[in-house]
């Protein structure tokens, strides 16, 4: 469980670990069950943990009590949460993914940090997206880091990996508006039109899109800096555009 905080043995074992009740919770609302279940006393008094519990074990997963330490020991921190999880590989394959079931899609290219990723997750899952297509070479998003910072989004979008190449060849087989965001443009981001599935492009934090892939998208558009910022965060830029996009669909 301890090496699941590693990226290769997670790619090995094809687990990865979650903490805490309510990421727990989270996840089995959404349908998935860990495969291994560590609890400490404490944490299994609450009903929620029972239930958990319960349905683990129903589910043929391990359950296993242990203590405050050993939990600190599988998380990494020094104040863990009283449960932790090890749950299953979820990417899903890019040929597998339904473009027709949301309107709104994530695509990050080269995205560095799994602060940004979770919270990229977090955001696809408020205005009801698909999920997170990430494109080229992206931090792990089933980083214990990533995983954290999604709250449970990460159990409620599709996560998706692929090259630039096998993405753009998939995305123009059938319908998708591709909008990126760029310095390099005039175009407000509410001016256009945004048409349905929307696949939402945002670069790497430290140098945004490269043009060539710029010149892939439908649209480039960016937001005003009124100040002496030159940039938005990646996740709060992708916040910004992804509530434009659901604004639009509601009043539309």
């Amino acid at each position: 469980m301890r090496s699941l905080r590693d990226k290769k043995h997670r790619k090995r074992e094809g687990l990865f670990l979650a903490e805490g009740l309510r990421i727990l919770t989270e996840a089995r609302d959404a349908g998935a069950l860990p495969d291994i279940l560590f609890f400490a006393p404490q944490g299994g008094d609450h009903p929620l943990a029972q239930r958990l519990i319960a349905e683990t074990e129903a589910a043929g997963g391990e359950v296993i009590e242990t203590t405050p330490d050993i939990l600190s020991k599988l998380s990494g921190k020094e104040n863990a949460q009283t449960l932790v999880a090890a749950y299953r590989d979820r990417l899903t394959p890019l040929s597998e993914l339904d473009r027709g079931s949301a309107d709104i899609w994530i695509v990050a290219q080269a995205l560095r940090d799994p602060g940004n990723l979770g919270t990229i997750l977090r955001t696809s899952d408020a205005v009801g997206g698909g999920g997170l297509i990430l494109v080229d070479d992206c931090v792990d998003p089933f980083s214990v880091e990533a995983v954290r910072a999604s709250m449970g989004a990460l159990f409620t979008q599709a996560i998706t990996t692929a090259r630039w190449a096998e993405f753009v060849a998939w995305l123009r087989d059938g319908p998708g508006q591709l909008v990126g965001t760029s310095l390099r443009t005039d175009i407000d981001y509410q001016a256009p039109s945004y048409a349905a599935p929307t696949f939402i492009l945002v670069g790497n934090e430290a140098q945004g899109l490269p043009q060539a892939y710029e010149q892939e998208c439908d649209l480039l558009v960016k937001m005003p800096m009124r100040g002496k910022a030159d940039s938005l965060n990646a996740a709060v830029a992708t916040a910004v555009m992804a509530y434009e996009v659901l604004n639009q669909q509601r009043r539309g």
